[in-house]
């Protein structure tokens, strides 16, 4: 009788310490996904329609190494079809959004993606592209990294 009391409390113990267990692993998840300041990261809300494709190339033109990587992803995240990002020779101190199709509402939208880029308006149907944008300085990425 005592044995099978020793085993009861046995199977009690371990179903806490699984418990435990999986509780500890559930919050480490939780904070894993969480940023380094304990909060969200930050969402970018989608400013582009569902229905529509906005073609869009991001060029970096800082010395800041990823920065039109970074860029990219916002835009995505905000609806743009980024086809391109890369680096350019063009520096600027200011992003810069071109509108090469002649879509100022695209323009305004990504402007408003990018946290007030200067819009210029660039018609240029050879490079199948609606928008050109340069990153430039002014332009900062959330402090949090969105991607891994």
């Amino acid at each position: 009788m005592e044995q099978r009391a020793v085993t009861w409390r046995r199977w009690v113990v371990a179903a806490f310490v699984l418990a435990f267990m999986g509780g500890g692993s559930w919050l480490a998840l939780t904070l894993l996904r969480a940023s380094p300041t304990g909060r969200p990261a930050a969402r970018i809300p989608r400013v582009v329609p569902e229905s529509t494709r906005v073609k869009v190339e991001v060029l970096n033109a800082t010395d800041t190494h990823g920065l039109a990587r970074r860029a990219m992803f916002v835009l995505r995240d905000a609806g743009f079809d980024v086809v391109y990002f890369g680096n350019t020779a063009e520096r600027s101190d200011s992003t810069v959004v071109r509108d090469r199709s002649g879509h100022a509402a695209w323009a305004a939208l990504a402007a408003k993606a990018m946290h007030g880029a200067r819009i210029e308006e660039s018609a240029d149907s050879s490079h199948f592209l609606d928008l050109t944008i340069l990153v430039g300085r002014n332009w900062t990425p959330a402090r949090e990294p969105l991607y891994p």
